[in-house]
């Protein structure tokens, strides 16, 4: 019986554990250090816009569509338009964990919340037999899935960023995260700002909802998006979109206006705006941070160590490693997790099985995108270009291409043309 264990329980690690768990594994254990699933994905809420629509409806063509179904379920609006992103989806951030949660657990996931992995026990030089947890319990598995993420301990905000009292990832509570590549001796690399500095902010804030203007927040709720010009006085500097991971929101339209968006918070578009400034907006008098709680000041640092992998998403010189999401190179966005932790999953099963490794085409999006970061991981020393579906470079790159489609029925022949419909499946 496979037993795949994946330590991480973000997007990428829900859909590695999902991947798993349908390609056959017998036993799949998911574990997380802290008490919800989710990480990023209990603050971001975005799905759909630009090209992650493309992503999506390839993965639902190939048989992945789990995730995405149950964000849609607790969606608050559809088929929204914001500065520089088109027909997006916000689903409700104060309902998704415990929708996937429940949905794993019916599968017969187990997962294991509070449970802190610290190291590895090695079976011969590039092999994990097993990982141990913070109160020394040791748990065996045949293959393993990294999907830790690239952020904390809270140290690294500070020395890197403007630094964070408290973020998404609850560092202080829960300790910080662990890099097992780094444990089996394996090279990682680190990401870059545009001034060479290491890492790259997280590019929003969460506002209460309660503690903005009732016409704001009338609005909000009815459409989805606020937008609220800002007085030139008071303008964000380009700086601060320079610092952010999330470059498909470093636009002008972002320097000159607060842009919210309704995901149960309202989700300010900006990694961090001076409070007391934020207060002389009108609408804003009364505004204070949900998360950070530090949101006039900074947020937290990510992109610090990422992992080498190849275009199966398998861990370069560790034999029974995989690894998704961040931790496997410049990915920003739920959608781009959700893609590198089926692909993952479902190789974690065929490497045991003796069966080729799944490789995405170049023709798919989904493909496409890990064949650039393989790339850029490869190249470049320190990479500093980020990569998503939705925004910045790559986007652009998706329709010179010719990869950006709403059309669902193209997108399906191009799976069906690629014989990688319900692969997932």
């Amino acid at each position: 019986m496979i037993r795949v264990v994946i330590v991480g329980g973000g997007w990428a690690g829900c859909a590695a554990a999902v991947a798993a768990k349908k390609a056959g594994a017998g036993e799949v254990i998911l574990v997380e250090r802290c008490d919800m699933l989710l990480g990023t994905g209990l603050v971001g809420g975005i799905m759909q816009n630009n090209g992650r629509f493309t992503a999506q409806e390839e993965m639902t063509a190939m048989g992945g569509s789990d995730l995405f179904r149950l964000a849609g379920i607790v969606s608050r609006h559809h088929n929204i338009d914001f500065p520089g992103h088109k027909h997006a989806s916000l689903y409700d951030v104060t309902k998704i964990e415990p929708t996937v949660r429940y949905f794993l657990e019916s599968l017969g996931i187990q997962v294991q919340d509070k449970t802190r992995v610290v190291d590895i026990k090695r079976e011969g030089q590039a092999s994990v037999k097993s990982v141990i947890t913070e109160n020394g319990r040791e748990i065996t598995g045949d293959v393993f899935i990294e999907t830790t993420g690239t952020a904390g301990p809270p140290g690294n905000c500070t020395r890197f960023g403007n630094g964070c009292v408290m973020c998404i990832y609850r560092c202080p509570t829960f300790g910080p995260r662990i890099s097992l590549a780094t444990k089996m001796g394996v090279k990682e690399k680190v990401g870059r700002k545009d001034d060479g500095t290491a890492g790259a902010m997280s590019g929003s804030c969460k506002i209460h909802k309660e503690s903005l203007s009732k016409k704001i927040l009338k609005e909000l709720e009815e459409k989805g998006v606020v937008v609220v010009p800002i007085p030139n006085h008071l303008a964000k500097g380009e700086e601060m979109l320079k610092a952010k991971a999330c470059r498909q929101y470093a636009l002008e339209e972002y320097s000159k206006n607060l842009v919210l968006l309704d995901t149960g918070h309202a989700k300010l578009m900006a990694p961090f705006f001076q409070l007391e400034l934020l207060r002389q907006i009108p609408g804003f008098e009364n505004a204070c941070f949900v998360d950070p709680y530090s949101g006039g000041v900074g947020n937290s640092i990510r992109f610090l160590v990422m992992s080498p992998a190849d275009l199966n998403m398998k861990t370069k010189g560790v034999e029974n490693l995989f690894c998704a999401g961040e931790k496997a190179g410049p990915y920003v966005g739920h959608t781009e997790a959700i893609v590198t932790g089926m692909l993952a999953g479902q190789n974690s099963v065929r490497l045991l099985d003796g069966r080729e490794l799944l490789q995405l085409p170049n023709s798919l999006a989904c493909g496409n995108i890990i064949s650039q970061v393989t790339a850029a991981m490869e190249e470049e020393k320190d990479p500093k270009r980020k990569y998503t579906f939705s925004g910045a470079e790559y986007f652009q790159h998706m329709k010179e291409q010719g990869l950006y489609s709403v059309d669902v029925d193209e997108i399906e022949r191009r799976v069906e043309l690629c014989q990688l419909t319900d692969v997932f499946s």
